[in-house]
C-alpha cells in the first residue's frame, strides 16, 4: 500500500447504499457522503456551514454487504479508505475522471446516536473459541440472549473467551 493516499472521512449518507455484483461475481456497495465543515462566527454567536465535500465511495465482498445491512441515508459514519482515480469515456463521448474512496473501514458515528455491533462469523479474525471470539450472528444472539425489561444495557451476545 506505499504511495497509496489514505484518508478519513466524516460525514452524512446521501443515499442508502447500493449493492451489486460485478460480473466476475464480487460485491460492490456504493454509496456518497457528504462532510460540511462548520466553524462558529463569534460576531453573529452561530454555527455557519461551509461548502459540502459529496465524496463517491465503494466498498468491496464482506464490507459491501455489511454495509448494507447496516447504513442508511442520513446516518453520520466515519470512513477511511484509499483515494483512487478513474477516468472513463461518458455516452456523450468526453472523457471524465472522477476520485473516489475506495472504503477499508467504515462505522456510525457515535456522536449523536448509539449503535448495537454484532460480529459476524464471515468476519477477518477469530477469537479465542468457536465462535469468533464470543460473539455471534445476529439472529443466534437475539434468541439466545434476551434482556431483561428493567435492564438498560441489555444482555451481551456472548461472553468473550479470555
Amino acid at each position: 500500500m506505499a504511495g497509496e493516499t489514505v484518508i478519513t472521512v466524516v460525514g452524512n449518507l446521501t443515499a442508502d447504499p447500493e449493492m451489486r455484483t460485478t460480473r466476475n461475481g464480487s460485491t460492490v456497495a456504493n454509496f456518497s457522503i457528504a462532510a460540511t465543515p462548520r466553524v462558529f462566527d463569534k460576531q453573529s454567536n452561530q454555527w455557519i456551514d461551509g461548502d459540502a465535500l459529496f465524496l463517491r465511495c465503494s466498498a468491496w465482498r464482506d464490507l459491501a454487504t455489511h454495509c448494507a445491512q447496516s447504513l442508511a441515508k442520513g446516518m453520520r459514519v466515519i470512513a477511511q479508505g484509499r483515494l483512487q482515480q478513474r477516468s472513463y469515456q461518458a455516452q456523450d463521448g468526453s472523457n471524465r475522471t472522477v476520485i473516489e474512496l475506495q472504503v477499508d473501514e467504515i462505522g456510525p458515528s457515535l456522536r449523536y446516536a448509539t449503535a448495537q455491533v454484532q460480529k459476524m462469523q464471515s468476519g477477518g479474525y477469530q477469537g479465542g473459541n468457536a465462535n469468533g471470539g464470543g460473539y455471534q450472528q445476529p439472529q443466534q444472539a437475539r434468541q439466545q440472549s434476551q434482556a431483561p425489561a428493567d435492564d438498560p444495557w441489555g444482555a451481551p451476545a456472548g461472553e468473550p473467551d479470555f
